[in-house]
């Protein structure tokens, strides 16, 4: 089996369970809700904490599922330069994936999602824009004109949500930025411009930004920051002359924190286990499959190293038993079923943002990155006496 094909059984593993219960309106009823705190609980005081939880997540994971998995499939599902079986299949999902947005914002719809109570709504609306962002043709201009008037409303819901003042900023504007791309005059450049310029503000240097105004030791400068700010300004970055002076600088710092991603990954496919959020599995190396679609690699680092660090990575995840529940949907884990390892913020929504290492399949097969013979990475070089480029920072 070649690469390519992995990678795309294992992105259909993923999203087959949520688009076709989506594709039905049955999402709400099939999809189980699994939460750390709701698993292994003692007493009735933790027992009564631990459905409280559940419930509250419930408010939310749904939408978690849609807008992380769409956000992740969507290059593949605009490809246009695919054929045969594989083109076959996109066109299929492509249509599945048109029925779960409608199902998730027809106010009629069993599947109908929470687009304005609480907080977490700014978040995962973030995604879905994104994925309408990176598959403006199949995911909106062939949706039917109702549904895209029911779109437009659950993106604006959102403005009622103030966001936490970190990376979450970059969700207002990335809705914003999904605003102005569907034609809609009157999108907030305010929101756009303060993500932007705080951001700006948090940049640390060598490629990395501050979560909000303090620097944490996890993946989110590739979860969130550097593919939203990469995302945002490829849309709007020519609307206003200092957004458009940014892009270069935002540009060079997502080439050279892929080119740290591609370093951690270690000769077995295995990485560090930092920071929160993990059970977002292989998501992690977002802003690296970003640059490799965006054919941004650093330089002295191809397509195809990338290409074999990025399937290690997902093979050593997937191979572990326990990623999945019986019927296909993924578990609380980092790697295999960990429950231990989800926030409170996590639930079986939240888990969908693994998808985001698969942007990659918007390149057509024949790109580098898919034909390209076999290359160890970085590590797999460094650790088999082999020569390799010494690391230097972005200056």
């Amino acid at each position: 089996m070649t690469d390519r094909n992995y990678w795309l059984e294992q992105m259909l593993a993923i999203s087959d369970p949520v688009l076709r219960a989506l594709a039905e309106r049955r999402l709400k009823e099939m999809m189980p809700i699994e939460c750390a705190a709701a698993a292994g609980t003692n007493g009735g005081d933790a027992a009564a904490a631990s459905a409280s939880l559940l419930a509250d997540r419930a408010k939310y994971t749904h939408l978690e599922a849609l807008g992380r998995l769409l956000s992740g499939m969507a290059p593949w599902l605009e490809n246009k330069q695919l054929d045969g079986t594989e083109e076959v299949m996109r066109s299929r999902y492509a249509a599945l994936a048109r029925e779960a947005i409608d199902a998730g914002t027809d106010p009629e719809s069993p599947d109908y999602m929470n687009f304005s109570d609480g907080f977490q709504p700014i978040v995962d609306t973030a995604f879905l824009a994104q994925a309408l962002l990176r598959a403006p043709v199949q995911l909106w201009e062939k949706l039917e004109q109702h549904v895209k008037i029911n779109v437009i409303t659950a993106l604006k819901q959102t403005r009622t949500r103030k966001p936490v003042f970190s990376n979450w900023l970059l969700f207002a504007a990335t809705i914003e930025a999904a605003l102005f791309k569907l034609g809609e005059r009157d999108w907030d450049p305010m929101r756009i411009d303060y993500a932007l310029k705080q951001h700006e503000q948090w940049y640390l240097g060598d490629g990395a930004y501050s979560d909000g105004p303090e620097f944490h030791w996890d993946y989110y400068n590739s979860f969130v920051i550097q593919p939203m700010l990469v995302d945002v300004l490829d849309t709007v970055g020519d609307q206003y002359e200092e957004w458009n002076a940014m892009r270069e600088a935002v540009t060079g710092r997502a080439r050279r924190f892929a080119a740290v991603l591609e370093r951690l990954i270690a000769s077995d496919g295995t990485y560090p286990p930092l920071g929160r959020s993990l059970a977002y599995r292989f998501g992690a190396f977002h802003s690296l499959a970003q640059s490799a679609l965006r054919e941004q690699l650093p330089e002295g680092i191809s397509a195809a190293q990338v290409r074999c660090a990025l399937t290690a990575a997902i093979r050593r995840t997937l191979d572990m038993p326990g990623n999945f529940t019986p019927e296909g949907w993924l578990t609380i884990g980092f790697c295999g079923h960990q429950p231990d390892v989800g926030e409170r913020y996590i639930s079986t929504g939240s888990l969908y943002l693994c998808s985001a290492v698969f942007l990659p399949l918007g390149l057509p097969g024949v790109h580098p990155f898919w034909s390209g013979a076999a290359e160890d990475w970085t590590s797999r070089k460094a650790w088999s006496g082999l020569s390799f480029g010494i690391d230097t920072a972005l200056k």
